[in-house]
């Protein structure tokens, strides 16, 4: 599940060279069940036995095969992680399950019909799509619900393949579009002033790529067929999502009221003073000398710019006003993260290939 006690370090501000904190192990197993860690392993390595299909085939049907056996874990060993009072203990409240491991299970099947084509997992979940939560009602796509990725990833079985059997997974992908569509007449996810999108909790930005991703992976699938999005009496076609997904690539990227980019590196104005241990340090080539735990506190607390750029990380983000303050301490708005980072990487190698949003590819 994780490696090293979250509180530990969390207590401490220093550099990842100078670490001493515990490395304690925890670890899912029969009698400590994680299916939600155990599926998303599984839905992580049949996704990348696609990728190396074609260049290492060798490679790609070990990593089938390790998906394979890690779904069969987390489907016969039900449960959640954060159950487990030793696990809970370590996970949370940093990085506990909050969504239950019902949408792993299904988002696993999912990525393992995709990867090997195998009908068994069509069949799994057209049996437990119902009792897993399908139809749970969702507009958020992240590293603890899979919801909406999972009905526009298998709603590809009905717009491409014809599976009806599938056709209410577009439906409810569906439903997910037309809360994004200001012209819908869906209960919508809230928009700043400056046309964000924003959700509660912090850490904004990773609403904004992950949901760019869907909306531009959900375009592509549309493009390749006759089908729209039908939101009220608003026909959605692939276009209007491509451009939807280049708004919030444009606010991430400086076309905002702060006239700032929330990638570092990126543009004239950008964040310099992220929450980032290793950023916010001096170097080990300019400060050899050990920095112990506490005393990076200084420069936690310091008005000081990063010394060490993490050029192409992005950050948080600015809250419901578009306001940004440029404060370390503010770990919400100024913290970066892979979940932020990672469906940023998809959504800018769409437009690097398509310049031109709005004009459907195929």
């Amino acid at each position: 599940m994780q490696v090293g006690d979250p509180w530990k370090d969390h207590g401490c501000w220093e550099r990842p060279e100078d670490m001493d904190t515990e490395r304690t192990v925890y670890n899912i197993s029969e009698a400590r069940p994680g299916s939600e860690v155990a599926g998303e392993t599984a839905a992580a390595l049949a996704a990348a036995s696609m990728v190396f299909r074609d260049g290492d085939p060798a490679y790609a049907k070990r990593l089938l095969a390790g998906a394979r056996k890690a779904f069969e874990f987390a489907d016969t060993y039900k449960g959640a992680y954060s159950d487990d009072p030793e696990l809970r203990a370590g996970g949370c409240p940093f990085y506990c399950n909050f969504n239950g491991y019902q949408d792993e299970l299904l988002w696993a099947a999912a990525w393992l019909r995709r990867a090997s084509g195998d009908d068994d997992f069509l069949e799994y979940i057209q049996n437990n799509g119902k009792t897993l939560g399908a139809e749970d009602s969702t507009n958020e796509f992240g590293w603890d619900n899979k919801h909406a990725g999972l009905n526009v990833l298998v709603s590809k079985e009905f717009i491409e393949g014809e599976v009806l059997s599938m056709e209410s997974y577009k439906e409810y992908a569906d439903s997910f579009i037309c809360t994004l569509i200001p012209e819908s007449s869906s209960q919508h996810i809230r928009y700043t002033p400056g046309g964000m999108i924003h959700k509660p909790g912090g850490s904004n930005m990773q609403h904004v790529t992950s949901i760019s991703f869907l909306l531009l992976t959900y375009a592509k699938y549309l493009s390749k067929s006759s089908h729209t999005v039908n939101c009220g009496g608003v026909s959605v076609g692939p276009a209007t999502l491509q451009l939807q997904a280049k708004k919030q690539v444009d606010y991430l990227l400086g076309d905002n009221p702060m006239k700032m980019s929330y990638m570092v590196g990126y543009g004239n104005r950008y964040p310099q003073r992220i929450h980032h241990r290793g950023s916010s340090l001096p170097s080990t080539k300019n400060h050899p000398q050990r920095i112990a735990c506490n005393e990076g506190t200084p420069y936690y607390s310091s008005s000081s710019s990063n010394p060490n750029p993490l050029i192409g990380a992005v950050v948080g983000g600015p809250g419901e006003d578009d306001a940004y303050v440029d404060d370390r301490v503010d770990f919400r708005k100024s913290e970066p993260t892979t979940y932020i980072n990672a469906p940023l990487v998809g959504v800018l190698a769409y437009f690097a290939g398509n310049p031109d949003p709005g004009h459907v590819r195929h």
